[in-house]
Order: structure tokens, then C-alpha cells, then sequence
């Protein structure tokens, strides 16, 4: 692995053992810290369940956002047209757009009185999706786009002249930028899983249906259910680096 891929696996690292470290500094948070490996390693049905949906629901979001971005980010990164660097500095820009402010916009969007009310996507799993896809759109733009812009131009030339059209053309420059695109979608996934302002907007945190890690989280913290929060806080860490992990590990043997 070279040191490129380790350093982002090396942060995440560093924080959660920064986290759990912290966590045994303090005797509350240490017997509650103790208290969530139990419930962890217990198979709690409850949080199983909870970490299977956040899984579920991010990941459909990063399948909905691919589908879109993919076409989107090849078009910017090989096009020339006017307004072209507006358009690329727009999506860099809405990269840090306020989550509470998407939220409340997708919350109008969505309820029953909404343009988009009779799709029934308020308090459903599938709104929850939508609204992260969206909220993980730039990202996942910007990052193809750069890839995309970092490819040789003889490739495409290349691909022309032996006969390829349009699309196969661009499609041989896709290629080439996988590394890219995997960072892109792990990048997404991550923080599409890390949400809470869009997911509590329009989920509501609805036990069953639209709870997930982040918003149990912050809900059972505000109870005072301090094991289990820590639990989830765990499992998401734990989700996001492995994730890292993998990725790291895959771009390693496919390069």
C-alpha cells in the first residue's frame, strides 16, 4: 500500500483511537464505553437492525447518485462548452451546502403539501435515499470530474481513431479514471452514512422505518442513553474505515 492510500486510513484511525481513548479518560464514559461492547457483541436485535438500515438506505443513495453523476461528471470533465467553469465551480461550491437548509428545502419539497406530496417520500425510507443522493451529488461530481480531467487526452484521441464513437470514447476514458471513481463513491457513501440533518428532516427518526445510526445517536444521547450511543457511534466508525480500508486495498491491487 502506498503511502497515498494510507494516510486517509491513518486519520481515520487516529480519531477513532482518539475517540476511545477519550472514552476511558472519563469514568462515565468508560462504563458506558464497556456497556456498548456488550450490546455490540450481544447481537442486540435493535441496533443490528438500526445498522442494516443505515446500510441500506446510504447505499441506495450512492446507487441513485452514481447513476447521474457518472454521465454528468464525464460530460464536464471532456466537454468544452460555455459556462463550463461555472458550472464546475457551482457543483465545488455546493459541496459545503448547509444539510439542515437541503433538509428543510426537501422537507417542503416532500410533506403532503409539497409539490412532491403525493410520491409519498416523507417518512419513508426512499425520501431518506433521495435526499442523501442529492446532498452527496457534488461530491461525487467533483471527484469523477477531477479524475476525468486527470486522464492523458491521448486516450480518447486514441479510442477515435480506432473507430470508437462518442460514448465508447468517453467510456475509455471512464476506465482509465477507476481509482478515481471508486474514491469518489466511497467518499459519497461515507458521508451519505454520516448524514443526520437531511435524514432527520425528512425520516423524522421513525423507530422501524427511517431510524438510523446518526439519528439514534443524537436521540438517545438527549435521553441520556449514553451505552448505546456510544455503540452506534462505534459501528459507524467502524463502518466507515473498513470501507476506507477495502477501497485502499482494492485500488492497490488494481494498480
Amino acid at each position: 500500500m502506498s503511502r497515498a492510500d494510507i494516510v486517509p486510513v491513518l486519520l481515520i484511525a487516529f480519531f477513532l483511537v482518539f475517540f476511545i481513548g477519550f472514552l476511558f479518560l472519563a469514568e462515565e464514559f468508560a462504563e458506558g464505553f464497556v456497556e456498548a461492547l456488550r450490546l455490540i457483541f450481544s447481537g442486540d436485535p435493535e441496533i443490528l437492525g438500526i445498522t442494516l438500515r443505515s446500510i441500506y438506505i446510504s447505499g441506495t443513495a450512492t446507487a441513485l447518485a452514481i447513476s447521474w453523476c457518472i454521465p454528468i461528471a464525464v460530460a464536464l470533465g471532456l466537454g468544452d462548452f460555455a459556462g463550463k467553469n461555472f458550472v464546475k465551480s457551482l457543483f465545488n461550491a455546493l459541496i459545503g451546502i448547509p444539510t439542515v437548509s437541503l433538509g428543510l428545502i426537501l422537507y417542503l419539497m416532500f410533506s403532503s403539501s409539497g409539490p412532491f406530496g403525493s410520491f409519498d417520500l416523507f417518512l419513508n425510507p426512499l425520501g431518506v435515499s433521495i435526499g442523501q443522493a442529492i446532498l452527496i451529488t457534488p461530491i461525487i461530481i467533483s471527484f469523477i470530474m477531477s479524475a476525468v480531467e486527470a486522464v492523458d487526452p491521448s486516450v480518447e484521441d486514441l479510442a477515435k481513431t480506432l473507430g470508437a464513437s462518442e460514448a465508447e470514447a468517453s467510456f475509455a476514458v471512464l476506465k482509465e479514471s477507476t481509482s478515481g471513481v471508486a474514491l469518489a463513491v466511497v467518499a459519497g457513501f461515507n458521508r451519505a452514512i454520516a448524514e443526520l440533518g437531511v435524514v432527520l428532516m425528512i425520516g423524522q427518526n421513525l423507530r422501524g422505518r427511517t431510524r438510523v445510526l446518526t439519528t439514534t445517536i443524537a436521540f438517545e444521547t438527549t435521553r441520556g442513553n449514553i451505552a448505546l450511543s456510544i455503540a452506534l457511534a462505534i459501528i459507524l466508525l467502524s463502518i466507515v474505515l473498513s470501507i476506507s480500508l477495502l477501497t485502499n486495498l482494492l485500488q492497490r491491487r488494481l494498480t
